[in-house]
C-alpha cells in the first residue's frame, strides 16, 4: 500500500510539473513571441507585405483556401488598412487547414519538433528556478562541497536555451508553417 501510494504521488508531481511546463511554455514563449497566434509564421507568410511566398503562390493558397472552407481573407488593400482583423482571418484558415490535415505524418513530425522546443524552453524556466532555489539553500555551505557549484553549472545550463528561445521558437514555428502550406496545397481535397 505505502508503494502504490509514492507511486501515486509522484506520477501526481510529475503530472502537475508537466502541466506547469506546458502552461510556461505557452504563455511565456508562444505568447511573448507570437502574440497568440497573430504573428505565427503560418499567419504573417500568407500575409501580402511578407515577402516569404511568392505572390503567385499566395493567390494560389488563399484560392484554395476559399474553395475549401470558404473563408475569403483579405485583399491587400483591406490588410493594409486593418491588419488586425486581416491576421484574425488568417488565423481562422490556419486553424480549418491545421484541421483538414490532422493525419498528416509530415506535418505532425513538424508539430512534434516545434512543440518539443517550445515546452522545452517551459522546462529550462522551471529548471533555472530550482537551480537558484538549490543555490540558495547551498549558498552557507559552498566551499565545503560541490553542491553549490552544481546548481550554478546547472543554472547556466538551463539558461542558454531560454537565452536562444526567440530563434528556437521562431525557426521551428516557420518550418511547421512552411510545411502547412506545403501539405495543404498538395493536399486532395
Amino acid at each position: 500500500m505505502l508503494l502504490a501510494s509514492n507511486v501515486s504521488l509522484s506520477a501526481a508531481i510529475v503530472f502537475l510539473l508537466t502541466q506547469v511546463n506546458r502552461f510556461l511554455s505557452k504563455e511565456i514563449f508562444q505568447r511573448y513571441y507570437f502574440k497568440d497566434e497573430l504573428q505565427m509564421p503560418t499567419t504573417n507568410y500568407l500575409l501580402c507585405k511578407d515577402k516569404y511566398f511568392t505572390v503567385d503562390a499566395k493567390k494560389i493558397t488563399k484560392e484554395k483556401i476559399k474553395i475549401s472552407f470558404g473563408i475569403e481573407l483579405y485583399s491587400e488593400e483591406q490588410e493594409t488598412s486593418d491588419e488586425l482583423n486581416a491576421r484574425k482571418q488568417v488565423c481562422l484558415a490556419v486553424s480549418q487547414i491545421r484541421n483538414l490535415l490532422r493525419e498528416n505524418e509530415m506535418l505532425l513530425r513538424h508539430n512534434i519538433e516545434y512543440g518539443f522546443f517550445r515546452n522545452l524552453l517551459g522546462g529550462c524556466v522551471l529548471a533555472v528556478f530550482f537551480s537558484l532555489v538549490g543555490i540558495y539553500l547551498s549558498y552557507p555551505a559552498r566551499f565545503q562541497t560541490g553542491t553549490f557549484l552544481f546548481f550554478i553549472i546547472l543554472g547556466v545550463i538551463y539558461l542558454f536555451p531560454i537565452l536562444m528561445s526567440s530563434i528556437l521558437v521562431s525557426r521551428y514555428g516557420a518550418y511547421y508553417a512552411k510545411i502547412l502550406y506545403e501539405q495543404f496545397l498538395s493536399h486532395k481535397s
